[in-house]
Parts: structure tokens; sequence; C-alpha cells
């Protein structure tokens, strides 16, 4: 699986601001996809995953209620992985990775920060 990010950028405390993650797989293969991130100075975390279908959704209880995870056209070889962030906080500034685990491990390797692939990070700054 390819994963490619976009749309991080700088905002003010309470900003938004929508990150998206273009994963290319092999037909037939079937990836849950998620994000992580890590802040200056700190190991990476998980942030948000979604399964392969779009059904089912997990998100870190620091993000829970302020971002959305989503999913077009679940299921194809070429398809969109967006993460809507709203009510920025300065702990949010982060490098954000798009991340996948192993086309036979269950979504919850990405729930405990195991993924097997990552795509390049896109920076999330916010300013107080």
């Amino acid at each position: 699986v390819q994963l490619q990010a976009s749309g991080g950028g700088s905002v003010q405390t309470g900003g938004s601001l929508r990150l998206s993650c273009a994963a290319s797989v092999r037909p037939g293969r079937r990836y849950h996809i998620g994000w992580s991130r890590q802040a200056p100075g700190k190991e990476r975390e998980f942030v948000a995953a979604i399964s392969w279908s779009g059904d089912s959704t997990y998100y870190a209880d620091s993000v829970k209620g302020r971002f959305t995870i989503s999913r077009v056209n679940a299921n194809t070889v070429s398809n969109t992985v967006n993460l809507q962030m709203n009510n920025l906080k300065p702990e949010d500034t982060a490098v954000y990775f798009c991340t996948a685990p192993h086309s036979d491990d269950t979504i919850i390797a990405l729930v405990q920060g195991k993924p097997m692939y990552w795509g390049q990070g896109t920076l999330v700054t916010v300013s107080s």
C-alpha cells in the first residue's frame, strides 16, 4: 500500500484543518487506515483509525469529539481517508502520519500504535 498525506498547515487555537491520505492498494487487498502523530520531543502516538469498509472508527481519548475520520471510495484500489480536525489546541501540534497495518492484521494494530506502513508526515502547527 502507498500512502500520501496532505493538508497540514498553521492555525490558531480553536481553528480547523483537514488532512487527507491518498491510499493506493493492490486489487483485492483491503487495508484499514489510520493517523498517528509525533510532537516535538515526544514519541509517536495513535490518533484515529478507520476500517477498510469505513464502517468502524477509533479515536484517541485526546481527540474524541474534536477529530473525525472518514473514508471516500472505500474498498477500491485508490481511496482517500480524511481527518477533519476541529477546535485545535496547541498540544495538537505535531507531524501527522498516515498509517496502515499489514493487510492481514486487524485495525487494533493501528490503535496499539503498531502500523506496518507509514506515509510521509505533514506538519500541523497550532498557535495560542
